[in-house]
């Protein structure tokens, strides 16, 4: 396994990531009757506006601060104090979660003074709950924003006491369609369950009749309080950046069971699920999971010889990176390539635990890289399929090389949030799409055009 480091340039070259604030939009997103709040200027929050609706195909308000010129240079507190009672006024919120941006956090404004004066000057009750989180861009992306927005949710809302049968989940930022599969997991397990953040439906809702200001769904604030009560609490992802994720700081604070588990992508990853869940319920895995597990691994050995040594060059956030890789290595293929715009410092050092021993040598990790490194590592190990969002496809059209698209942002399709990863059922079609793909790229390759495999 090789480290690679970016290639020493001036400027970012098609970035490999997205902005910090974005990832913890979409936290508050998925809380119930919650609205995000960006602190800074206009043009931030409809960048992610525009970001999310793209992916997301649905309605998305962020609030902004708004700041002017002035704000700027005289600091952006009362700019925060007005959109708070806007916010208030027309959206009647649960939670307002406000994210900094790059402008309020080199200016210096303090949010927690600032909201602090707030209460004082507009009294607390009836009043929705206020939780901030540092989110400047120039420190991380949208996976690290997505992250310090669960640990800010679970320091400033949750609360200890008396232990519930609840299971707390944190997810990690996965499509709608894995949120949905994992409730229906948790659920077929018997268990009374919090997933922070839930977005299954807030991001992809059914068709409305009406309106409606706030989207329904979302992880509910009640539960969120009562996560220091609960009798675990699951952090699916190991390539956080911060030095604790969310489960162990509900573990040291509250005294909560923690687990670390990778994203369930694979027979492997997703067996250590199953066998975590069937621990806390106190009862066997359910047989529609053992059957979906059996009609996999049948899968495998019927599509291995289309697979069997073929290389693909992955990149997204971490942990999805992580996970494909795991699963890709299982099947046969090499992951040559696992690359991430990202720098949580970890994903060498879990990839070295998750890949044979064999594949030592085989797979060039880079971190913290933009697009035009991941050229240069496809020019160098050409690679037979791209795994990853959207922003590949120029260099899979340049190349030549099939693009099975993953993850966020994904753009030039429809369906984004309803693809499924995660879970037998998840790992299946994913299976199946980079099989398809493989078959697809050979048969246009062809000079006769088989059409019997």
């Amino acid at each position: 396994m090789n480290a690679h480091e970016p290639y020493a340039r001036e400027v970012t070259i098609n970035a490999c990531k997205l902005c910090n604030p974005l990832g913890a939009s979409l936290v508050f997103r998925g809380i119930e009757g919650a609205v995000p709040l960006l602190h800074g200027s206009q043009g931030c929050a409809t960048y992610i506006r525009r970001y999310l609706i793209s992916h997301f195909k649905e309605p998305v308000d962020i609030a902004s601060s708004n700041f002017s010129e002035s704000s700027t240079i005289f600091g952006g507190g009362a700019n925060l104090k007005q959109a708070l009672q806007n916010v208030i006024s027309q959206y009647r919120p649960a939670l307002i979660g406000i994210a900094t941006t790059c402008l309020s956090e080199t200016i210096g404004d303090d949010v927690r003074l600032i909201l602090d004066e707030f209460k004082r000057e507009y009294g607390a009750p009836g009043r929705p709950v206020l939780v901030t989180v540092s989110t400047p861009s120039y420190q991380g992306s949208h996976i690290d924003g997505f992250h310090d927005a669960v640990q800010a949710v679970i320091q400033q809302v949750a609360s200890g006491g008396p232990k519930k049968s609840m299971v707390t989940i944190f997810p990690g930022m996965v499509s709608a369609a894995d949120l949905r599969l994992l409730k229906e997991i948790l659920i077929d397990f018997g268990l009374d369950f919090l997933m922070l953040p839930d977005y299954s439906e807030t991001m992809d809702g059914v068709i409305w009749d009406t309106y409606q200001i706030i989207a329904p769904g979302g992880a509910p604030v009640s539960k969120i309080r009562a996560a220091g009560r609960s009798k675990a609490a699951l952090q699916l992802g190991r390539c956080i950046r911060r030095q604790q994720n969310a489960a162990e700081y509900l573990a040291e604070r509250f005294g909560v069971e923690g687990y670390t588990l990778g994203l369930p992508v694979g027979i492997k990853e997703t067996d250590r699920l199953m066998q975590t869940l069937a621990i806390l319920a106190g009862r066997d895995i359910p047989r529609k999971y053992q059957e979906e597990r059996g009609r996999l691994i049948d899968a495998y050995v019927d599509a291995h010889k289309y697979l069997y040594g073929k290389k693909a060059a992955v990149y997204g956030e971490p942990d999805l990176v992580l996970g494909m890789a795991s699963f890709l290595a299982e099947v046969g293929m090499v992951p040559a390539i696992c690359a991430t715009g990202s720098k949580s410092g970890k994903l060498a050092e879990e990839l070295r635990k998750l890949l044979p021993e064999s594949e030592e040598g085989m797979t060039e990790v880079a971190e913290g890289v933009d697009f035009e490194d991941i050229r240069m590592l496809i020019e160098r190990v050409r690679p037979d399929v791209l795994i990853g969002n959207s922003k590949g496809y120029p260099l899979a059209r340049r190349y030549g090389i099939p693009l099975i698209r993953v993850g966020f942002p994904i753009h030039d399709r429809i369906g984004g949030p309803r693809l499924l990863h995660m879970g037998y059922r998840g790992t299946q079609q994913l299976f199946d799409r980079i099989v398809n793909a493989l078959i697809r790229a050979r048969q246009d390759q062809s000079p006769i055009g088989w059409s019997y495999i």
